[in-house]
């Protein structure tokens, strides 16, 4: 009985431990750019640490997945001066083939 108390007691934890690492692979740690914005870079098909509310979580995906759509959308909230050209740019400050930089800015 002691066996199965203990084994019930490790196992959660080694499982949490397991998805915090899996969770944490290829992940970069959240830093602030020098507008104030915080930026994370991740590989593709990950999202970032300031859009986990679901719907913040959708725009993100969504400018992801629909590069072209948000490209020639002009951005509204007067961020042309920081160098954003389109809407896009408010969501993602750079990309590569496998990986993405998010930037906190829409979600502010």
């Amino acid at each position: 009985m002691r066996r199965l108390v203990v084994a019930l007691g490790v196992v959660p934890v080694l499982v949490a431990g397991g998805l915090a690492w899996w969770l944490a692979v290829g992940a970069e740690p959240v830093t602030v750019d020098a507008i104030g914005d915080q930026v994370q870079t991740l590989p593709r098909g990950r999202l970032p640490v300031f859009a986990s509310q679901e719907e913040v979580a959708r725009l993100y995906r969504f400018a992801v997945e629909n590069p072209d759509t948000l490209r020639w959308m002009p951005c509204t909230c007067g961020c042309g001066s920081l160098g954003h050209t389109s809407n896009r740019a408010c969501y993602i400050k750079a990309e590569s083939q496998d990986r993405v930089t998010f930037t906190s800015h829409a979600a502010t």
